[in-house]
């Protein structure tokens, strides 16, 4: 195993997990995260499959961390890239860019799968994880339906029906069978047309 040269073992410890979870970002692009392996991680990572244990007990584990860095990661790109005083659609359509973005960049399984891979109680941990995501969208479509650019009378709902319309882009993302111009191109469109927006462009 090669060493990670860190002034303190907590730094070496830091360094060492994120080898780990860079490493199942380069995974996933290549085999998706549900057919990844501990084993994969580990050599992937440069590191034994005791010292991958050592982080994280089992593949649950692994993927409740790295979903909440790519989570962490979203959060940051979206206030980053949010441009100054945007309107609700603008945020909407930033919020679906970013979404479509992360898709590409790190391939998961739908929810239905990875529930059956990761059993209830872990994947009730990982759906807790993205929950500040979902909490962005919430808060976007309120703004709207405040100034009366939107029509929601369920924000929780459509909230929901949102998420599961852009997770509906994800296989034909993956296949190339869409542009990311273009998958962003349709859900945009469906979705503000579905909350009555003033504007779609």
């Amino acid at each position: 195993m090669p060493r990670i040269s860190a002034p303190t073992i907590g730094e070496h410890r830091a360094q060492t997990q994120d080898r780990i979870l860079q490493a199942v970002s380069r995974l996933s692009r290549d085999q998706g995260i549900d057919t990844i392996s501990m084993t994969d991680v580990a050599s992937e990572a440069g590191i034994t499959r005791t010292v991958l244990y050592n982080y994280f007990p089992d593949k649950a584990a692994l993927l409740l961390a790295f979903t909440e860095r790519v989570t962490h990661y979203f959060i940051e790109s979206y206030e980053r890239e949010l441009p100054e005083r945007a309107s609700p659609a603008e945020r909407l359509r930033a919020f679906v860019r970013l979404q479509l973005a992360g898709l590409l960049a790190h391939p998961h399984p739908g929810p239905a799968d990875l529930s059956a891979a990761l059993g209830p109680d872990a994947y009730q941990r990982l759906a807790d994880h993205v929950a500040p995501m979902q909490d962005i969208l919430t808060g976007i479509i309120d703004s709207g339906v405040a100034s009366g650019d939107f029509h929601a009378p369920d924000v929780a709902a459509a909230a929901r029906m949102i998420l599961a319309v852009i997770g509906a882009e994800r296989v034909p993302l993956l296949s190339g069978t869409v542009t990311p111009q273009e998958a962003e191109e349709t859900v945009c469109g469906f979705v503000l047309r579905g909350l009555g927006a003033r504007t779609i462009s």
